[in-house]
């Protein structure tokens, strides 16, 4: 008898069929391939690309009725597992397309939002993704074989008489509105937080920029703080905030965010604002982009686009050209004053980039030994308010006190120092 043999079941990554339509508004095939590296992302294969050129989305299958029954024979006869589209579908369009092919149907928002539910890790992020899909299904829902199940919630109890759809529709807007609740508790307790880092004149800067610029392998290069730096677009999702000493000795913290997406759809970059406004207060913020991609100043232009929209409009901005050393002819990469050019695999550049860092650090702070006298309490209390008092105690000449102050608030209190601390 031959001995038995024991096989590892792998399990096999769904293959997909790519699909989407050239009406003229974006460039379809740059569009084409972030949306393999999308499903790559997922964890599907991309195993099949269409385009069709015509004027507008057909209302029954987005591609014409042809190209459509193409599409589901190429399914069938290569045993594909689903079908992604590469724009929006309307329910209608989702269900004649899956009549017609046999197999899941999905678009491209409903892509970026599974791979945001497989990247969320903190509380805010997995409540940010899920109020995402909840907004996005709302207007979709048709009331016929839709579960909830995979956003994590169930339907209660239905009243008399009620039918599944009505109830469903009240079950998704009872459950965003204690997201947006649950939403607001976190932002408040992140506010307090910020708050407090601004007082103790803690400098931040943030890396935004699109996805797959390199902003993680940048943060691991900086700090070694080990976050998740995969060729996979949004490997990371929640802001990740590590301490960089700068060559100076200045420490400061670093960022990492979310990044963003061509075509991002409006209502996405709304649900993750909160994780965007995080790098919109920031100090300093670090525009990276990959320089070997033919759109860097595109990305470049969007990114800026949104961090004015989001009101960062006044802070100083690096562009930072990341993956020089894949620039073959570096004569097309952009050219942008102040532009640091790096390698965040190879180091190249970096010290440029802490030298850049240093140059926009804001105002000098001050730690300083006062003794304020008791006719002058009213500016301890401004100290507090507007810097950060280390340490007080009444003594019979008035308030004894160590505060860290910026230059505007030293020329208030200077004549009260003591000069026993030094000026850092």
């Amino acid at each position: 008898m031959p001995d038995k043999q024991y096989y590892e079941n792998e399990e096999q990554p769904q293959r997909a069929l790519l699909a989407g339509i050239d009406t003229g508004e974006f460039d379809p095939e740059a569009s084409m391939a972030e949306l393999s590296e999308l499903t790559r992302s997922a964890g599907a294969e991309p195993a099949f690309t269409l385009i069709q050129k015509r004027p507008s989305p057909d209302a029954a299958t987005c591609l014409g009725s042809g190209m459509a029954e193409e599409a589901g024979e190429l399914v069938k006869r290569e045993g594909l597992d689903l079908v992604i589209f590469d724009r929006e579908l309307s329910p209608t369009q989702i269900r004649n397309l899956e009549k017609l092919c046999g197999v899941r149907v999905i678009d491209r928002t409903m892509l970026i939002l599974d791979i945001f539910a497989l990247r969320a890790r903190s509380r805010e992020g997995k409540l940010q993704v899920e109020l995402a899909q909840l907004r996005y299904l709302l207007p979709r829902l048709m009331g016929q074989g839709t579960s909830l199940s995979r956003l994590g919630g169930g339907i209660g109890t239905r009243g008399p008489g009620e039918t599944k759809l009505e109830t469903d529709r009240r079950h998704i807007r009872r459950r965003i509105g204690s997201l947006k609740a649950q939403l607001k508790d976190v932002e408040a307790a992140r506010s307090v937080i910020d708050k407090r880092r601004r007082k103790n004149g803690t400098v931040t800067v943030a890396l935004v920029g699109y996805t797959n610029a390199g902003k993680s392998t940048l943060m691991n290069r900086l700090t070694q703080a080990g976050v998740l730096a995969e060729d996979k677009l949004f490997a990371t999702l929640d802001p990740t905030a590590r301490a960089l000493k700068l060559p100076g000795g200045k420490t400061v913290m670093l960022i990492d965010t979310v990044g963003l997406l061509r075509r991002l759809p409006h209502h996405l970059v709304e649900a993750f604002k909160s994780t965007l406004e995080q790098a919109a207060t920031a100090d300093i913020l670090l525009n990276i982009c990959d320089a070997s991609s033919p759109e860097a100043r595109e990305h470049l232009a969007v990114t800026e686009e949104l961090l004015q929209s989001l009101g960062a409009g006044d802070r100083p901005v690096i562009p930072v050209l990341n993956k020089w050393d894949a620039v073959e002819d570096k004569t097309l990469a952009p050219r942008l004053p102040g532009a640091v050019h790096i390698s965040a695999l190879t180091g190249e550049g970096i010290e440029a980039l802490l030298s850049q860092i240093e140059e926009n650090l804001p105002e000098k702070t001050f730690e300083v030994q006062l003794l304020l006298p008791f006719s002058k309490s009213g500016l301890g209390a401004r100290l507090r308010e507007e810097g950060a008092v280390l340490s007080e105690e009444y003594v019979e000449e008035g308030l004894r006190l160590t505060a860290r102050v910026d230059e505007r608030l030293y020329g208030l209190v200077k004549e009260f120092d003591t000069g026993a601390a030094a000026h850092g």
